[in-house]
């Protein structure tokens, strides 16, 4: 070694992101890897790979690094009894960063499908491995590394493409052209056209203009391949908590479980900051982590998860029913788990349409935080979601006002969380108050409210609106052959009964519980009639479902062959 060699300085462990594994805990991952000796400059994983394995360093240094053209800019560096690796080693994401050995040493790697194994069966391994996993990607993403988005804020296009890869917590950077000169002069180094954007840049060199998000989903590992002539035990359309659930406890009984989702895991349970009364949670839990460990679980037992993939129609059947897809595709499932949830409702006043691509949002996380950080915003609504979104923003913002048609906070809040807002300094709230109109031609610049009793009306300067009014069933897809209330929920049990016999269908057969009035088509979480709107709700809709299912499964038997046991 050159004696002017200077050590590379560790990263130092955030929160539990870099954890050293004890003596005992690397024995037992020696029982399912390979040691194997390694030389400063060898190449453990690049930038762009689709699979990797799980390295753990015994001795030597690795650094992790992330290539902008001829620049290398060093993410980590790690040394004995570290482990590598973020939250894309459990879900089969492309790899952002290459791992690159700075010192010689050993270094002892292990399958992917083993850590899979250790992270679901190992209850204090595992969760020192997920927990560590999954604060890296936030670390991550809180440091702009990944992908690049080159684009201008003004372009619906840049906005589709940072929501889509926020919702599913994708760490990217993005480059604002209309802000950052060294990003238009990169664009015209290219010779790419302002036509052309946004730009997507992924590791280690592939250039995407203007890619749809299932093409950009494509290329990191999100959207699954399926066959046409596949027959599924359960089409799962919708991953919310209701949807991963199903999912989770249909794959986790050997049932072949597809999930179909058009935006990100969660649903909008995904979006929120903070759930406060999910039961074992008393400090709560963030939506986005509650999405992923539900999508590692759904995943290891084997649930194939597709992201984007909506459905936009269904053709009920005998035996199996034929969902069409968007693309073009269709995918068949001998039982169908509708959990798609509800869209979220919109504001109807003039400069709405215009502005909302670029300046209005519906979820409050992270992203957006650092999206609006330092401009005076506005959020509308007096439910839960618009409170939780309020405490969480104003850590960011300078000034948040808060527009509530009701006349106390309280009315539809949660007392804990008007009893917060109404301590906050930076944060006004106006009571019997709705928005009237957006202002801003490209960009969002104020918005104009109205007094309800007293007609006034005010201008408030914003940047960005959050908007929390409530939301509809996501069920116009489903045609006429699913019955639906007068609310556009979907009818189960008892209510869909009628609606069957009347249809003729099911062979006199009464639906069962979550069975809609189609057979084999079940509804599960707020898309149901009659539903509660808690995450808990959901969940217990969603794994409900599966022993449902099997009983559908069991009437598909042919004669004499029963259909296999599940606990």
């Amino acid at each position: 070694m050159p004696s002017d060699h200077v050590p590379l300085k560790e990263t130092p462990d955030l929160q539990g992101a870099y954890p050293r594994l004890s003596r005992s805990q690397i024995r037992a991952l020696e029982a399912v890897g390979t040691k194997r000796r390694v030389k400063a400059g060898d190449v453990l994983y690049r930038e762009g790979d689709r699979a990797c394995d799980f390295f753990v360093i015994l001795s030597g240094v690795v650094k992790v690094v992330q290539h902008n053209g001829e620049e290398e800019r060093v993410v980590g560096v790690h040394g004995p009894r570290r482990f590598l690796g973020e939250l894309g080693l459990l879900t089969g994401q492309a790899v952002f960063f290459t791992a690159v050995v700075a010192e010689d040493g050993e270094v002892l790697e292990v399958p992917v499908h083993e850590l899979r194994r250790i992270v679901t069966h190992d209850s204090i391994l595992g969760d020192m491995i997920l927990r560590a996993l999954m604060l890296r990607r936030s670390i991550l993403i809180g440091m702009g590394a990944g992908l690049r988005i080159i684009g201008p804020r003004s372009s619906p296009g840049t906005r589709r493409l940072r929501d889509f890869l926020a919702r599913n917590r994708i760490p990217h950077q993005w480059l604002d052209t209309e802000a950052d000169p060294g990003a238009a002069e990169l664009l015209r180094t290219l010779a790419i056209d302002a036509e052309e954007c946004p730009v997507a840049f992924l590791p280690p060199d592939k250039v995407l203009r203007n890619p749809s998000n299932a093409e950009l989903a494509r290329e990191l590992g999100l959207l699954v391949p399926g066959s046409p002539d596949e027959i599924c035990d359960i089409v799962v359309v919708g991953a919310g908590p209701a949807g991963l659930a199903a999912s989770v406890y249909g794959a986790s009984e050997g049932l072949t479980t597809v999930v179909l989702e058009c935006v990100a895991a969660g649903g909008q349970a995904g979006t929120t900051s903070r759930i406060e009364n999910y039961l074992g949670f008393p400090a709560g839990i963030s939506g986005a982590e509650l999405a992923e460990r539900a999508t590692i679980q759904a995943e290891k037992f084997g649930a194939r998860l597709s992201i984007p993939c909506e459905a936009v129609g269904l053709e009920p059947g005998e035996n199996d029913h034929r969902l069409m897809l968007s693309d073009g595709s269709s995918v068949r499932g001998r039982a169908v788990v509708v959990s798609c949830g509800v869209q979220y409702r919109k504001l109807r006043v003039p400069g709405y349409d215009r502005l909302e691509p670029v300046s209005v949002y519906y979820a409050a996380t992270q992203i957006e935080a650092q999206l609006c950080r330092g401009d005076p915003v506005v959020a509308a609504g007096g439910g839960n979601s618009a409170g939780q979104a309020t405490l969480f923003l104003s850590r960011f913002v300078p000034k948040l006002t808060l527009v509530v048609r009701e006349h106390e906070l309280s009315e539809n809040m949660s007392r804990y969380l008007a009893d917060r807002i109404e301590q906050l300094e930076n944060v006004e709230v106006l009571l019997h108050t709705e928005v009237r109109e957006l202002i801003g031609d490209e960009v969002l610049e104020a918005v104009i409210v109205e007094d309800t009793e007293t007609g006034e009306r005010r201008r408030l300067e914003a940047r960005s609106l959050f908007v929390f009014i409530g939301a509809e069933p996501h069920t116009r897809w489903l045609g006429e052959d699913v019955a639906l209330d007068d609310g556009g929920y979907i009818l189960t049990g008892q209510a869909a009964a009628p609606l069957r016999r009347e249809a003729g269908l099911g062979h006199g057969a009464e639906p069962s519980l979550l069975e809609t009035s189609v057979p084999g088509v079940f509804a599960a979480g707020d898309v149901r009639s009659g539903s509660i709107p808690r995450v808990s709700a959901a969940v217990g809709d969603g794994a409900t479902t599966i022993r449902l299912v099997h009983q559908r499964l069991a009437s598909l038997s042919p004669p004499g062959l029963e259909a296999p046991a599940h606990t």
